[in-house]
């Protein structure tokens, strides 16, 4: 048996909502975060220049990017390098679109 240094529980975590139409659950380990995200159509599309790495579970999203428009839906794994040359905003197409993040955990402000 280990001790569950390996592990994340999600279950244990607490949903936060930074923007309305978002809630997350956050969990941080060696200068990454781990995005359990979902996002409703009430979430406003904004400009974000972080960089993601994820997996879409459910639903389907609409990404902007300066030089055109993807369609991400269940089962598509999603790579935006960081940076304002990657801003991209994201529309949500159904009622509820879940995701998982890794990405770079920001410093602290």
């Amino acid at each position: 048996m280990t001790d569950g240094r390996h592990h994340l529980k999600f279950d244990e975590a607490e949903w936060e909502s930074p923007i309305p139409g978002m809630r997350q659950k956050v969990l941080r380990r060696d200068g990454l975060r781990v995005r359990l995200v979902e996002y409703t159509g009430e979430m406003e599309p904004h400009w974000c220049e972080r960089g993601h790495a994820g997996y879409i579970i459910e639903g389907m999203l609409e990404t902007e990017f300066d030089d055109g428009i993807e369609i991400l839906t269940a089962g598509d794994g999603v790579l935006i390098p960081e940076g304002a040359e990657h801003r991209h905003r994201a529309r949500v197409l159904t009622g509820l679109v879940r995701a998982l993040f890794v990405e770079r955990d920001p410093p602290a402000q």
